[in-house]
């Protein structure tokens, strides 16, 4: 029954494709092209077609396949490091405009999974859904004490459809990668799995939730973003419960100045939440879209974002910052050669590349990007031919960086909508240059000692007692040795003893450096008073001393 299902699917996919000229395509690659005669003779190719732009046919014809492949469609457009930007522009269009599935079964949906009915945990319950898209629907409704909420729920048996379809998408990703030499270059069967792992993580909402509940702490009292919050008593796999936003869409941008909002202000926050996230929280909405960001305009001079939907993040390892920081800090400095460095050092393309031609490659794609004013250039752009030049070079571009530079097309995308004059640079440098500082500047330094502080204190009281033990032991050894043996052990003894008290001169004078910054607040001010300069300075003095006696 299951192979006979997957049968009729696999000849709907095929009447779509033929129905689009998509067939025509697959025919025209070289493994295929000796059935062409052949394929003449097919009757529908009898009659004259419609013909279409390729990447027009593509798009309509995941339309007409339904939500898996729209939204297969819809992360397809985000990899411009594969695709051509045609087709990249064109599958951007696709849309979740799918029809919404009865509330009926969404009622049951959401007693099943929350063990309650409707009329006990909902005051009210909206019987018209506010939106539907292509994995789940939501609702307006207000809990039993008054507060205002949304209610997602998952569409029945989607599950089953989407694994159904996946399995499809990997079968003809092989056909790809097998028939085409193009098909290659894309990785066909990688970027399936990419999207299978997507899609099978926005379906289940308690993630979702968890997503919404971190980004929340980290916005906490934030002037510039805000994260409705979750009622996870009412939360489950396929059902989420969060409060319910009011705001102008974020691509609203006639109703925006309708509200005579600040524009100015709105799109430098955008740029700055975005790279809040990625510099300082380490953890982003990758979904930013203008459908998932609306404007609160209550103080029209003083608008404030708010997000929804965080069923796709993202976050980047600390090789990840200091890639994307170091390589963005050199690109506007156009020192090309320390970009090729930091991709061969990062181990992101192979070891042996040659640093005087990947140097070449990369200042040919960016010179004529900085003939433009800064306000006029792209960055998501430049990160995106950064990553296509560097393929070139065998670099494999990692998912979490696609997915950067996704949002960060998103944001500028809808920034210079909301600003035309918006300078990304003018906000981005600050992040980027604070975030160097703290890797490896003063303030590394300082964060380094905050954060390890507390250990290396609980570990102190027992250094000298295990290197009293250390010394007895090697005492006793030494009387088992020859005199000159012995002499050798004494000068070890000593040298232990000489590093018993370096190690506790370092710990006093580390605990008084520690003790004057936080006192000062070293990190927020630039200035120190009397009292933490000296205790600091004689800090300072005595890790100087237990360094000079290391020598």
């Amino acid at each position: 029954m299951k192979l006979i299902s997957q049968l009729g699917r696999l000849l709907l996919i095929t009447r779509v494709m033929v129905r689009y000229g998509l067939d025509d395509l697959a025919i025209n690659t070289p493994k295929l092209r000796f059935l062409k005669p052949v394929y003449k003779l097919a009757p529908w190719k009898w009659k004259q077609r419609d013909v279409l732009e390729p990447a027009v046919s593509v798009r309509r014809a995941l339309e007409d396949l339904g939500p898996v492949f729209v939204k297969f469609g819809q992360i397809l457009s985000t990899r411009r490091d594969m695709l051509p930007e045609r087709y990249a522009d064109e599958l951007a269009k696709l849309q979740d405009d799918v029809p919404p599935f009865p509330t009926d079964q969404a009622i049951h949906l959401i007693e099943g999974n929350l063990g309650q009915p409707v009329n006990t945990i909902f005051k009210r319950f909206d019987q018209e859904p506010l939106a539907a898209a292509s994995i789940a629907q939501v609702y307006s409704a207000s809990l039993q004490g008054g507060a205002e909420v949304i209610v997602k729920v998952v569409r029945p048996e989607i599950e089953k459809v989407i694994q159904q379809d996946i399995n499809l998408l990997f079968l003809l990703a092989k056909l790809l990668h097998n028939l085409s030499s193009t098909g290659k270059r894309l990785r066909p069967v990688e970027v399936v799995a990419e999207y299978e792992k997507t899609i099978f993580d926005e379906l289940d909402l308690q993630r979702e939730a968890a997503n919404a509940n971190q980004l929340r702490r980290n916005f906490e009292n934030s002037p510039d973003l805000y994260i409705p919050k979750v009622y996870w008593d009412y939360c489950a796999p396929n059902v989420l419960v969060m409060e319910r936003i009011y705001g102008l869409n974020g691509g609203d941008i006639a109703g925006l100045k309708a509200a005579n909002a600040n524009m100015k202000a709105l799109a430098e926050r955008g740029v700055d939440i975005f790279f809040t996230q990625v510099f300082r929280h380490n953890f982003f909405h990758a979904d930013m879209h203008p459908g998932n960001v609306f404007v609160d305009v209550a103080k029209p001079h003083d608008p404030k974002y708010i997000s929804v939907d965080f069923g796709i993040v993202g976050s980047l390892s600390v090789q990840d910052q200091r890639y994307l920081a170091e390589n963005l800090h050199a690109f506007f400095n156009r020192d090309y050669k320390k970009v090729a460095e930091v991709h061969i050092e990062s181990g992101w393309v192979p070891s042996g590349t040659s640093v005087v031609e990947f140097e070449a490659a990369i200042r040919t794609v960016c010179e004529p990007i900085f003939q433009l004013t800064f306000k006029d250039i792209s960055y998501g752009k430049l990160l995106l031919r950064l990553f296509q030049t560097a393929r070139r070079f065998d670099m494999e571009v990692q998912p979490q960086l696609v997915l950067l530079q996704k949002t960060l097309l998103n944001i500028e995308g809808m920034g210079r909508e909301v600003y035309p004059d918006l300078d990304l640079w003018v906000t981005a440098k600050p992040f980027l240059e604070r975030w160097m500082d703290e890797q490896v500047g003063l303030r590394s330094l300082i964060n380094g000692m905050q954060k390890n502080f507390p250990k290396f204190m609980e570990q102190a009281p027992g250094m000298p007692v295990a290197l009293n033990e250390a010394i007895l032991q090697m005492a006793q050894l030494g009387q088992q040795k020859t005199q000159s043996d012995m002499e050798e052990t004494k000068q070890l003894v000593e040298t232990v003893k000489r590093s018993n008290q370096q190690v506790i001169v370092s710990i006093i004078g580390s605990a008084l450096l520690i003790g004057a910054v936080l006192n000062n607040g070293l990190s927020q001010s630039p200035g120190l008073d009397l009292f933490s300069g000296l205790v600091g300075g004689f800090g300072l003095i005595l890790l100087g001393y237990a360094l000079l006696k290391r020598q």
